[in-house]
Order: structure tokens, then C-alpha cells, then sequence
């Protein structure tokens, strides 16, 4: 009897110890270890509003708008102004881009009701005209805007420089009238003109800072000179080369309120051999060095190495240096003789010689650099080594890709890092793939 009943009990136990199991594992933010109770569900309507604000950020605005379906409260934080200052409209053809559109009744949804709360914008577009012509539609509509950053991004050429001229003005027009606080503005690729400029300068002389505008064959010196006589506030400016003359440093370098901390040119040749690159005197650049001392000087080559004859036979005050097509070793020597001031320098590409001298000739004139790349180039590691130590701690940013350096009598691989390391005062190894 005494058995049977131990066998009763036993058999009672069994399902609430079983039970308790089931609840610890069905628990939705149960512990696992016995003593906590089953959460209920969490009722997501129920969020502050600044919590759902902050997921909508992460979402696409695909994502936005299906998210907002959820329930009134979602909807509601659909519509807060603060969710749309900061938009990217991302326009292509299907058949010609790999981009994501943004479909165009959300986009109309955005314009009707959010027009006046964008302030950061850019407008992303493929190759295609459709495409740029779409976001010439969209600026046109911006009539109620109050944008501070604008940047207008092509993917793939030609895209916005396939757009009219006219269409192109027309639509930029209003939004330089109309936002009047624009500040920072990325029109690269596009056929901006002097006239556009004359309007910006007119709504937008006192909050400009930041112009971009590499690769605009409309505008000319004059309308930079334009820029910089009325925009008090311009602090970086980015053009290309052809548009950089004697003239125009002399004149910014003339200009009492001209404070430049930024100055990026890019150095672009599309047709080897067909341009005839013009030289900027010493006296020009050391004006503007004069008038704006603390001015980061940064030119982006994409050059053939036929293609340099013109650059750095003087002193030239340029502070950051990148190379994104092959150079000669005698350019890193003028580099090394005539760039007191250079902080960073990045070469994609050299060739099968050596840069042992050049690498250690900027090390001795250079005084001020602190970051280094290289790409496609070759380096003996003892020379590397050289290098290194007569730059020392000062080297913030150094990035080798492995193949560049050859081992020799003095330092294999293995050796190198340790010695490298050592002189930078912290851990270092070359780069499997340029970090730049």
C-alpha cells in the first residue's frame, strides 16, 4: 500500500513541475531559473512618442509608411515635423539602376504636408535623364521650404548635366528664393551658372558656408568672385581646376571678410593628352596662405602621369594630396621638395620602383604630416622602416597595403611591425586592402 501511494504522489507531482517548466519557457521575458512570472504582451501603442520617433529614424520611408499603418499613435509620429528635417528623395529608372526608389505618392504625400519642416535634403539619381529631371520636378515644387542643407548626388554620369540648362536654373531658383538659410550646398556634376549663383548670393549671402561645385563648366571666375564678395560667412569652397586662376586667389586673398578653413580642388582629366593644364604662381598661393593662414588646401588628382608638367615646380601650400591614378616618382619628388605644408598624402598607384628616396625626402620637408597611404606602389621595408622613424608619433593615420612592402637583408615581414610599431608608440600591421 505504502508503495502504491508513493506512486499516486509521484504521478500527481509530475504535471505542475512540467507546468512550471512550460511557463519559464513560454515567458516572454522569463529568466529561465524558476522564481520570475510570465511578462504579458507589451502594448506598442502605448510607447512615448519620442521612442517611436526614434525607430521611425532607422526605417526606410517604405518601412515609415507601412509602420504608421499600425495604429493612430504610429500615424500620429508619421506626422511629426521633426521626423522629416532630415530627407533623401532616392530617384532612378528601374531598367538603368540598382537605387531603391522612393515611390512618387509618398513623395507627394512628403511635399503636400512637409515642405516647410525639410531643412537637410539631398536627392540621390542614377544615370538617366528621367531620373534627374524627376528631381528638378521635385525642387520646383519646394515653395514653402526651409532648407539649410541641400546636396544633389549622381550616382553614375551624366544624369543632372543631361537635364536643360534652363530646367536645371528654373527649379534650383526656388529653392535658393525661398529657403534663405541655405548653408551648405553639394551641386557636383550639374549645370549650376552664374546667374544661379547671383540668386543664391541674394537670399542666402548671410548663412552660406559650405559651396561645392566641382565640375560645373557653367560657372566661371567671376561668379565664385561673386560668392565671395557677398557671403561674409563661406568657409569651404570646392571647384575645379580650370576655374582656379592667379586672378581669383589674388581676389579671395583680397577680400577683408574671406576666411577660407577649406579649399578643395579637384585636378580632373577625362581625355588623356587633349588638356593643357595651366600653372598657379607662388605670389598667387602665398597670398592666400597670407590672408587665410589656417586654410586646409586639399586637391584630388585624376591625372594621366603625362598630365603633371604643371603642378608643384614652385613651393605650393597644399595641405592634403590625393593621387587617384598612377604618379610618377618625380612628382613625389617635387612633392617632397615643394609642400612644406602637406599633412596628408594618399597614392593610389606608382609603379614597380622603389619610393624609398621620395618617401623619405617628405619625411625631412614635411614637418607637419600625419597621415600616409599607399596603394599599388613598392617600398623596401627598410626604407619604410626610415621613414617611419623620422616621422615618428606624429603619424596618426598610416595605411600600407601589404604587397607594397618588399622584404630585405634588414626586416622581413614578421620583424617589420614590431619595429614600425615601435617607433609610432602604438601597434601597427599593414593592410590587407587600403582603408582610405
Amino acid at each position: 500500500m505504502k508503495r502504491a501511494a508513493q506512486k499516486v504522489g509521484a504521478a500527481t507531482e509530475a504535471p505542475a513541475t512540467s507546468q512550471t517548466s512550460k511557463k519559464q519557457k513560454t515567458g516572454l521575458y522569463g529568466s529561465g531559473f524558476g522564481e520570475s512570472e510570465p511578462c504579458t504582451s507589451m502594448d506598442w501603442g502605448s510607447l512615448p512618442h519620442h521612442v517611436i520617433l526614434r525607430v521611425f529614424q532607422f526605417l526606410t520611408l517604405v518601412d515609415r509608411a507601412r509602420a504608421s499603418s499600425v495604429c493612430r499613435r504610429w500615424n500620429e509620429v508619421f506626422h511629426i515635423p521633426d521626423l522629416w528635417r532630415r530627407f533623401e528623395f532616392e530617384l532612378s529608372q528601374p531598367a538603368t539602376s540598382y537605387l531603391k526608389s522612393t515611390h512618387p505618392d509618398l513623395i507627394q504625400q512628403i511635399i503636400k504636408r512637409h515642405a516647410d519642416h525639410l531643412q537637410y535634403v539631398s536627392f540621390k539619381v542614377d544615370s538617366s535623364t528621367e531620373s534627374a529631371e524627376a528631381a528638378c520636378d521635385i525642387l520646383s515644387q519646394l515653395v514653402n521650404c526651409s532648407i539649410k542643407t541641400l546636396g544633389l548626388i549622381s550616382t553614375a554620369k551624366p544624369s543632372f548635366m543631361n537635364v536643360s540648362k534652363a530646367h536645371f536654373a528654373s527649379a534650383l531658383t526656388v529653392v535658393f528664393v525661398n529657403s534663405k538659410s541655405l548653408s551648405s550646398i553639394k551641386i557636383d556634376d550639374t549645370p549650376l551658372d552664374d546667374p544661379s549663383l547671383k540668386v543664391l548670393v541674394a537670399n542666402n549671402s548671410d548663412t552660406l558656408k559650405l559651396l561645392k561645385m566641382s565640375s560645373c563648366p557653367h560657372v566661371s571666375p567671376a561668379g565664385i568672385l561673386c560668392v565671395a564678395d557677398q557671403c561674409h560667412g563661406l568657409k569651404e569652397l570646392a571647384l575645379n581646376y580650370y576655374i582656379l586662376s592667379d586672378e581669383l586667389l589674388l581676389a579671395l586673398s583680397s577680400e577683408k571678410h574671406v576666411d577660407l578653413e577649406h579649399l578643395r580642388i579637384d585636378v580632373v582629366s577625362e581625355n588623356p593628352g587633349q588638356v593643357q593644364f595651366h600653372t598657379i604662381k607662388k605670389q598667387s598661393w602665398d597670398a592666400l596662405v597670407k590672408h587665410s593662414p589656417k586654410v586646409n588646401i586639399v586637391m584630388y588628382f585624376f591625372l594621366y602621369e603625362d598630365e603633371f608638367d604643371a603642378f608643384f615646380r614652385e613651393e605650393t601650400p597644399v595641405t592634403h594630396l590625393y593621387f587617384g591614378r598612377a604618379v610618377s616618382k618625380a612628382m613625389l619628388g617635387r612633392i617632397g621638395m615643394n609642400c612644406p605644408r602637406l599633412i596628408e598624402l594618399v597614392v593610389c598607384a606608382n609603379g614597380l620602383q622603389p619610393l624609398d628616396d621620395e618617401l623619405i625626402q617628405i619625411a625631412e620637408r614635411c614637418k607637419n604630416l600625419t597621415a600616409m597611404g599607399l596603394g599599388e606602389c613598392e617600398v623596401t621595408c627598410r626604407g619604410f622602416v626610415e621613414f617611419v622613424k623620422m616621422c615618428g608619433g606624429r603619424l596618426t593615420q598610416l595605411s600600407i597595403m601589404e604587397e607594397v612592402l618588399i622584404p630585405d637583408s634588414d626586416y622581413s615581414l614578421d620583424r617589420l611591425h614590431l619595429e614600425v610599431s615601435k617607433h609610432l608608440g602604438r601597434m601597427w600591421f599593414p593592410d590587407m586592402m587600403p582603408t582610405w
